[in-house]
């Protein structure tokens, strides 16, 4: 499997950890069970959760990263991570939190976070 195909994969799977950990509990305030827990509980369950993503983020930066052989330098690494990390932010907001909508300025945003990486990675 190639490097920039596993950074990939390990960032959006990250990514997708640290969504669930970072927004999750706001989902899971609609379950009494949870909406019971204090504070303190809430933040160890999502850092529980931010565990599993650095356990792929941390690999994924090694990996991909040119001081280690990698095919990406540190600022392509970083608009790839963030890139990615709003890509899975909105689908999770779509898919979980049905009150949020998608705007045009949304849209028009997205196109230009392409427009960065375009400049980021054009050599």
């Amino acid at each position: 499997m190639s490097k920039i195909f596993l950074t990939i994969i390990f960032l959006v799977i990250s990514n997708t950890f640290m969504t669930f950990a970072w927004y999750g509990h706001l989902k899971l305030e609609e379950y009494s069970w949870f909406s019971k827990l204090g504070l303190w509980a809430v933040i160890l369950i999502s850092w529980g959760i931010a565990l599993f993503e650095y356990c792929f983020q941390v690999p994924a930066n090694r990996i991909g990263s040119s001081i280690n052989g990698g095919p990406f330098s540190l600022v392509e690494l970083k608009v790839l991570q963030e890139v990615i990390t709003l890509v899975v932010f909105m689908i999770f907001t779509l898919v979980f939190f049905k009150n949020e909508t998608f705007r045009m300025n949304h849209l028009i945003g997205f196109l230009l976070l392409v427009a960065a990486v375009y400049f980021i990675f054009k050599k």
